[in-house]
């Protein structure tokens, strides 16, 4: 039987990264992956893919629909979605065969098949092969989550189908439905409006991405709807029947009215649920909260001492960047380290175009605390670089302390703002005030200038170009 310090079950972000951390401090590492390909959802069926294909559509939708006022003219235009498809398994591929080659590098042993715990420091794993038993001195459970369903929709993954096989349609809808109006839903219903799909959003709650800023969710509304994609909000989905080729979904709209409206497919798209099945947890002891969650304290351990979980399968918000940090932390705790983590100051990101983040408190949450604060704005239409790229929609809010300036929140919708978020991380890690964010020299003409306005609002006021 082979022995181990640790051993990391799950691939995903949190997974392989904390096995890398863990193979840097010394410990003999093991990574047990259930899937042919590490990388596990995020790699393989989440955020690399449907980057891939956003950015795919993005280009076509550039062309199609911006490169005449840049001065050019295309004949012929045309979507090869096969080839698209193909194009994002290629990324994928390289990506997925990226982390074997880091594995190799950090002499981490892989196990590929189903990991069971028998009990705290002992694992049973299906490989391809027979079973395999390891033994570990310590366990990190990183097992991520699987897209959620309602209980009455059947999923037949041909025409009502999740995020997985949104990715790897062989036509562009001729009008896609999709079920929830977050950030899955948002972004994949941008890469098939882009393509040439109709798309109507439902979503039960009153705003879409209702975790953001309420600026944020009102502007993406209103960009996405210029867009042409269609939204019923307040909307509570009670049917969704298949029909031959098209679907039907009925729901109770905003007035308590029924409502229906055929597509040819249905994306339910309505958020993930931690994945533990298989895993054994009851056979180690592991408790779970009601919702399924693996039950950690303030150091990711477990009710067991020696087992821990990170990523999606704990509590918190469902990020890729958020189980990496935590799978560092873990492991730097193992050698005695003592590493922290902000949750505040874990950003989110939706990739739709303008994409659109944020990071700390929103102004919803001010308020509902008590807290006293400063909020400027800026819209993204006065910058020159906007006007010069022709990407104009959007804008970016800073909330900030009404008594100290320290930076409570910024938040935007903005082109590039996936990257322009990073800027607010760092200064609120320093705890920097708004004054602090206006008076740092920004390079012009960039998209960053929207930030060091919105901070000058913020301050006192005084926006130079608003």
């Amino acid at each position: 039987m082979q022995n181990f310090d640790v051993t990391i079950i799950g691939s995903g972000p949190g997974g392989y990264v904390s096995a890398i951390r863990c193979a840097q401090l010394g410990l003999k590492t093991a990574l047990i992956e259930k899937y042919d390909t590490l990388g596990g959802t995020c790699l393989n069926v989440g955020c690399i893919p449907s980057k891939a294909l956003l950015d795919s559509s993005e280009h076509f939708h550039n062309a199609q629909k911006n490169f005449e006022d840049h001065g050019i003219t295309l004949d012929n235009l045309k979507v090869d979605l096969t080839k698209m498809i193909e194009r994002k398994n290629s990324v994928v591929e390289t990506t997925t065969k990226g982390i074997d080659f880091l594995m190799d590098k950090n002499k981490i042993t892989v196990f590929h098949g189903l990991g069971t715990l028998k009990d705290k420091t002992h694992i049973s794993i299906a490989t391809a092969e027979g079973d395999v038993e390891i033994e570990s001195k310590n366990i990190i459970i990183a097992t991520g989550s699987k897209p959620a369903n309602l209980p009455f929709i059947e999923l037949d993954k041909e025409r009502v189908i999740t995020s997985t096989e949104a990715l790897n349609l062989k036509e562009v809808p001729k009008h896609m439905i999709v079920i929830g109006g977050g950030v899955i839903g948002l972004e994949l219903g941008s890469v098939y409006k882009r393509l040439g799909a109709d798309v109507t959003v439902v979503e039960f709650m009153d705003k879409i991405v209702p975790g953001m800023d309420g600026a944020v969710s009102k502007e993406l509304l209103k960009v996405m709807k210029k867009q042409k994609m269609k939204f019923n909000l307040s909307s509570k989905v009670t049917k969704v029947e298949r029909k031959g080729d098209e679907v039907e979904v009925t729901f109770e709209n905003k007035k308590g009215e029924l409502e229906t409206i055929t597509g040819d497919y249905c994306l339910v798209a309505i958020g993930r649920k931690p994945y533990t099945e298989g895993l054994g947890l009851e056979n180690a002891g592991v408790e779970v909260d009601e919702r399924g969650r693996i039950k950690v304290d303030d150091h990711l351990k477990t009710n067991v001492d020696n087992i821990y979980a990170i990523g999606d399968v704990i509590r918190g918000a469902m990020l890729a960047h958020k189980a990496e940090e935590e799978g560092v932390l873990v492991a730097e705790q193992l050698v005695g380290q003592k590493p922290h983590i902000n949750y505040n100051l874990i950003p989110g990101v939706v990739y739709t175009w303008p994409e659109a983040a944020g990071v700390g408190k929103t102004e919803e949450q001010l308020k509902e605390e008590g807290v006293e604060y400063k909020s400027g704005q800026f819209s993204v239409r006065a910058l020159g670089r906007a006007r010069a790229s022709g990407d104009i929609d959007g804008m970016v809010k800073v909330l900030s302390d009404a008594k100290t300036d320290e930076v409570l929140g910024v938040h935007m919708v903005s082109a590039r703002a996936a990257d322009m978020i990073a800027e607010a991380v760092t200064a609120m890690e320093f705890r920097a005030s708004a004054e602090d964010i206006a008076r740092i020299s920004h390079a012009h003409p960039t998209y960053m200038e929207a930030v060091k306005e919105a901070a000058l609002d913020a301050t006192d006021k005084r926006a130079l170009h608003a």
